[in-house]
């Protein structure tokens, strides 16, 4: 498994059908190394989840090209899972059959069966293995939603925005069971965020886009060790420094969307 994805000259148009077209994304050009905790940031609608659909093969740039480990993407994957704000759970089936759904899916239930426990265990959920989806908490159908990406062992596991409807305790605990299961699994992560304290928190690099149509305003590397303390001094001086870049340091009322 490795995981290294490239996204080169891309550009991404959506046609309107009075007016001219929204221009999403100009020219990105990134890359993300194998096993890297990547986080996008940038004003809200700026096309952070537009770049993470790309990436996933369920949407096709207009120019450029996107590549995993120089392959080229042009569709979706099981290479590259993805987990979404909301769990997107069946609600008709029960934890284990909800994350099995993935596997059978692809038609490799049978032989991989084994692996169903195995991810339910790892996102904490195995006593809860047998109930539905309306008998969990919001951070236990997101771990569930987890599970269900992560049973496909995907090279690249794409997160937009999964913990942002948590509440903040819930939130925390989940961005560290993040971590661990990024640590264990060597995963490569991608996630979209409007939070700077969870960058920070879990990434290996941090990735500032502008305001529509976005290009990349900065690569920040975050150099603190783990586990990352929220109160370090130089958690804080980070944290002003992206907000300096995102034009908000320093304002009496920042916006809510990037915290």
């Amino acid at each position: 498994m490795v995981g290294e994805i490239k996204v080169e000259k891309v550009v991404k148009r959506f046609k309107q059908i009075d007016g001219e077209d929204i221009i999403a994304l100009s020219g990105i050009d990134l890359k993300i190394n194998a096993g890297e905790f990547i986080s996008l940031i940038g004003p809200s609608g700026c096309g952070k989840s537009t770049l993470l659909r790309l990436i996933a093969g369920l949407n096709g740039a207009d120019e450029g090209k996107l590549y995993i480990d120089d392959k080229e993407i042009n569709h979706p994957s099981h290479e590259r899972g993805l987990v979404f704000q909301n769990p997107m759970l069946f609600p008709w089936l029960n934890v284990h059959d909800n994350v099995a759904f993935a596997l059978r899916a692809r038609g490799i239930y049978k032989e991989n069966k084994g692996e169903v426990d195995k991810f339910i265990e790892l996102v904490g959920l195995s006593a809860f293995h047998k109930s539905y989806p309306h008998q969990l908490s919001g951070g236990m159908a997101q771990r569930a939603s987890l599970a269900r990406a992560l049973v496909n062992h995907p090279k690249v596991l794409l997160l937009d925005e999964p913990l942002g409807a948590l509440d903040a305790f819930t939130r925390m605990n989940l961005q560290d069971e993040l971590i661990r299961i990024w640590q264990e699994r060597a995963t490569t992560m991608i996630m979209v965020t409007h939070d700077v304290d969870e960058a920070i928190y879990l990434s290996d690099r941090i990735i500032v886009m502008t305001p529509r149509p976005a290009k990349i305003e900065a690569h920040i590397e975050v150099k603190l060790s783990r586990p990352r303390a929220r109160s370090n001094s130089e958690f804080l001086k980070l944290r002003t420094n992206i907000l300096e870049i995102l034009n908000y340091a320093g304002h009496e009322e920042e916006p809510s969307y990037y915290l």
